[in-house]
């Protein structure tokens, strides 16, 4: 099969690799739809490696013993191989769970764990299945394009009484302003990117602030009444985003982190009353609202991706994405 390859710095290509092979509760899913995350920057500093992606949408290709999908079924497959079993699995927090499971070892394959390629292997659990009616592109969008965001909303009740600040305007911060107006809320965006600014505010971000301007949080409170945002959503993953969204955010507010770097006051946490998340993903026990929001939002995913590429053009799409002048991207690895 074909799989997305760096070969140096700012070099991509595809690289051939033997096709994977379903093993009892392992399957292979044909990929149609790999939706691009943070792997460009491998791509911009030169890490060779031909394992790339954690987000895919496909049809189930091949079972062994598989007991919950059969050959053919439209899914999404959902990042890790956790085991299925502890209380974190079952309670629908399998991506937390600990102990994670190595599906090379258990099906002898020698590929088949990333998704920038024709196949994938993943546990049937793990495979959320795409109604009728929603594309393999919309469907992806389950993964990163929505779902830590809308796992974020979640955890803090967002609905149509609250302002919701978003720092970083990325994909997963542009999926955020979707979640957060879907559910009636009011959104701020903070990116200093013009491209996606615009993007934002065609999303329906009410508002975009420019973080380097040095009145940002100030506009945050002129916007807000002099309170602050109520609930405030972290996706750009800078050291700056986290007091900057301290101060942004209403005294008994709620922030959900997102990006993965970044230090938090204490102080600030206590003399506030903040309450703080951490929100790496969704509780797969929401999947099917996820689905029904997805089915509902179509003209925006549309807005959302603003790329589409076939496999071999890899390197194209790395190059966009290192620019910024993107949405969300998505791989076609069979055209």
């Amino acid at each position: 099969m074909k799989v997305a390859a760096i070969t140096g710095k700012m070099q991509a290509g595809v690289a051939e690799k033997p096709d994977p092979a379903p093993k009892d509760d392992i399957v292979v899913v044909k990929v149609h739809a790999a939706p691009m995350c943070t792997e460009y920057h491998a791509f911009h500093n030169g890490n060779p490696g031909d394992c790339h992606g954690h987000e895919a949408a496909g049809e189930v290709f091949a079972v062994d013993r598989a007991t919950r999908v059969k050959v053919g079924d439209r899914v999404v497959v959902q990042p890790q191989v956790p085991c299925g079993k502890c209380y974190l699995c079952e309670s629908g927090a399998s991506i937390h769970c600990q102990n994670g499971r190595d599906v090379c070892e258990i099906t002898g394959s020698l590929a088949g764990t990333a998704t920038m390629g024709q196949y994938v292997l993943q546990s049937e659990a793990m495979l959320t299945p795409i109604p009728d009616g929603i594309s393999y592109d919309h469907g992806g969008m389950a993964c990163c394009g929505l779902g830590p965001t809308f796992g974020a909303m979640q955890l803090m009740h967002v609905d149509a009484f609250d302002t919701v600040l978003i720092t970083g305007l990325g994909p997963v911060g542009l999926g955020g302003v979707i979640n957060a107006r879907y559910r009636g809320a009011r959104v701020i965006g903070v990116d200093s990117h013009p491209y996606r600014a615009k993007l934002a505010l065609d999303l329906g971000a009410s508002a975009v602030i420019n973080p380097k301007d040095e009145t940002a949080v100030q506009q945050v409170m002129d916007l807000t009444g002099g309170i602050g945002a109520d609930k405030s959503v972290e996706t750009s993953g800078t050291e700056e985003s986290k007091p900057f969204l301290m101060n942004a955010t209403r005294r008994t507010g709620h922030i959900a982190f997102v990006g993965w770097k970044g230090q938090v006051d204490v102080s600030t946490i206590i003399r506030k009353g903040l309450t703080l998340h951490g929100a790496w993903h969704y509780n797969f026990h929401d999947a099917g609202r996820l689905m029904q929001m997805i089915k509902s939002v179509g003209p925006q995913l549309d807005k959302l991706i603003t790329h589409t590429f076939p496999l071999d053009r890899v390197q194209e799409a790395w190059e966009l994405q290192v620019t910024g002048k993107c949405g969300k991207v998505v791989l076609h690895p069979w055209e």
